[in-house]
């Protein structure tokens, strides 16, 4: 091991097998290959690929081969690289598998395995010869119920040693053939769509997998008129399959892609956005652990982090059913940097993590899955990933986050969609996948909390979000029979009403407006949270109080502060008559300003509207599951898509 394990390392083993003994006789279907950073990769990222510690940069020539330099020693105990043994143990078939390498050069490969605590072990290791040899280490699945990896470390004496190819390998094939389509939902990002067909298409070993490629194209800048299209599409020949339909949300072209996968022979069908940055293997990986698994279940990728992109965002989720809101799943943290804290230093990444759903960035769903369970609810944005994992485990189709399995995306810490016309989508949506899967017969503390919400949004004075979340209650309790009515038009009215209030308007830059009334002093007392319950309910009473009384005149043209976005807290704004804030993405800002008359009135109508959704909730909960399978059916989307029922 370097210098930089976390603790003393246990051994396994007594002795170093032969490495005649170790020739290749058992590898039968590779499971994860073993890949290298791109040429260019800031060092940050390399950090997902090799654990280099104190020694030499590893020299690649190309994904798939490193080179040690003399005297040093290099890990592959990395997000990439590492063995994820106990999603294997847990979800597969598979007892043991085999770590296989092709190296040459004097030196030595070392296999560890951790625990679920993140204990490290060694298991076996010899010495390498300087000429090219295989090695093979047949290694045991059983210890790893919990939790843990298997990795390797590299190293090289007087000497270069050169791994020329590893990957991780089962001893026997999959039961059945299977074939795999890709469908990429698409909005007005060709360049976008395009790249992620390019690294589809970049890689033999990943392309080889896919029969087909579905591509909802549902913008008004086409895909097929994007730079590089005729060259993928030449590429991809008769694998790809190009629609174009209206915009129909994400629910809508994932739904599309799911449709056309059912006209092929696929049996495992992988959904990708189109604004990531896809690492190839993940799709291998994907399609291999879903081959292996003991029945069939939805694969999801992990989302690392587009612009920090040594950071793991996300390593799963869970829908809280008191609540029923998403959050993560235990045993999990966001944003985790593994270029400050490698694998072998962070013990909280050893635990395997259960999930309900996994989001649709990346999603490997079973064929058997969407024929049981039907497509997307139309539902255009958000919630229709975690519905269907939902729903899917209803049925008995568990959901697995794989490590190692992984695209770049916008995280949602980088983006504000709880405002604007998406918390039109948020909060309908929310109430509708209750209605179908909650335990509680009137949602728990689902109407407690969106409650909380719509008072939070009004003393924060973004009366257009809470507008917005009354449009949504009002199409919720239309039924489930208004949702495929309003499909096409519900983004287009979201959008509409966005500005019917100050806060939905985005200016510029807030060198636009007066500079601030209020003085430094003010108003950095201003920015103290309160922080016991005491201070809490009395800043709160003070909110509600000022919220009542009237507007200083100048207010509505000279805002009293400039607030950056991540300063835009509950306790600040609800003490002021008017502020700008800046945008999550850092574009512009919008001017807040308070309106006593929209306050009472909104409040109002939360507050009544709030009691007829307890009262009718369990009524409307039936509604909503009894028309499930035909809001979800194919034949209903294609009605939607405008398909014939007569096509072939």
């Amino acid at each position: 091991m370097t210098d930089t394990a976390p603790s003393p390392v246990s051994p396994e083993t007594v002795s170093d097998p032969d490495p005649a003994d170790l020739a290749p006789t058992r590898a039968q279907h590779q499971l994860q290959r073993v890949i290298l950073p791109r040429p260019g990769d800031p060092l940050k990222v390399r950090s997902l690929y090799v654990d280099e510690g104190k020694a030499k940069r590893v020299r690649s020539s190309g994904r798939e081969q490193a080179t040690v330099a003399a005297g040093n020693e290099v890990s592959f105990a990395t997000y990439f690289n590492a063995f994820p043994a106990s999603y294997w143990r847990r979800w597969t078939v598979l007892d043991a598998v085999v770590l296989q390498l092709e190296v040459s050069g004097p030196g030595r490969v070392d296999v560890y395995r951790s625990k679920a605590d993140g204990s490290i072990i060694h298991v076996v290791g010899t010495t390498t010869r300087g000429d090219r040899q295989t090695l093979e280490f047949e290694l045991d699945l059983t210890p790893f119920e919990d939790g843990g990896w298997y990795w390797f470390d590299v190293t090289a004496d007087d000497q270069p040693v050169s791994v020329h190819r590893a990957g991780w390998w089962s001893m026997q094939a999959p039961a059945q053939e299977a074939k795999l389509s890709i469908g990429i939902c698409t909005f007005n990002r060709p360049t976008d769509c395009v790249a992620a067909l390019q690294a589809l298409a970049g890689d033999q070993a990943v392309l080889d997998l896919i029969d087909t490629v579905v591509v909802a194209d549902q913008g008004n800048k086409l895909v097929r008129d994007a730079r590089h299209f005729a060259e993928v599409s030449e590429t991809l020949g008769t694998r790809l399959r190009l629609v174009e339909q209206p915009n129909l949300g994400g629910s809508g072209g994932f739904s599309r892609t799911m449709y056309e996968m059912l006209q092929t022979a696929a049996t495992h069908h992988i959904l990708l956005d189109d604004d990531v940055e896809l690492e190839p293997d993940s799709i291998a990986r994907a399609f291999a652990f879903a081959r292996f698994a003991k029945r069939p279940m939805l694969v999801g990728g992990q989302m690392l982090t587009l612009q920090d992109r040594s950071v793991l965002h996300t390593m799963g989720e869970i829908v809280a059913r008191d609540r029923f809101f998403w959050r993560a799943a235990p045993n999990t943290e966001y944003a985790h940097d593994f270029a400050k804290k490698s694998l072998r230093k962070s013990p909280a990444l050893h635990r395997r993590i259960d999930v309900d759903y996994t989001g649709w960035w990346m999603c490997l769903i079973p064929r058997e899955v969407v024929e049981r369970t039907g497509l997307a609810l139309p539902l255009f944005i958000k919630w229709d990933d975690a519905e269907y994992g939902l729903r899917a485990g209803s049925h008995g189709y568990p959901t697995a986050t794989l490590p190692g399995v992984a695209i770049w995306h916008l995280s949602w810490s980088d983006k504000d969609d709880t405002a604007g016309w998406q918390a039109y989508f948020h909060t309908r949506n929310r109430l509708v996948a209750a209605a179908l899967h909650t335990p509680h017969k009137r949602g728990g503390r689902l109407l407690q909390d969106t409650f909380k919400f719509d008072l939070k949004f009004l003393i924060m004075l973004q009366y257009a979000t809470a507008a917005l979340h009354h449009r949504a209650y009002d199409d919720f309790l239309a039924g489930p029979e208004r949702l495929f009515p309003i499909l096409p038009t519900a983004l287009p009215t979201a959008l509409e009403h966005q500005g019917d209030y100050p806060d939905g308007q985005v200016i510029a830059s807030s060198s636009d407006l007066p500079l601030p009334s209020m003085g430094a002093i003010k108003a950095e007392r201003f920015l103290t949270p309160p922080t016991t319950p005491l201070t809490i309910g009395r800043t709160l009473l003070a909110a509600l109080v000022h919220n009542l009384r009237p507007a200083k005149p100048q207010a509505k043209d000279v805002p009293e502060m400039n607030i950056g976005a991540q300063d835009a807290r509950w306790f600040l704004l609800s003490r002021l008559d008017s502020a700008t804030v800046g945008t999550a993405d850092g574009r512009g800002v919008t001017f807040r300003r308070r309106e006593p008359g929209t306050f009472r009135e909104m409040l109002r109508t939360s507050v009544s509207t709030h009691i007829r959704l307890y009262r009718e909730f369990p009524e409307l909960s039936a509604r909503y599951r009894e028309h499930l399978g035909e809001l979800t059916s194919p034949e209903s989307w294609a009605r939607a898509f405008g398909i014939p029922a007569d096509r072939d």
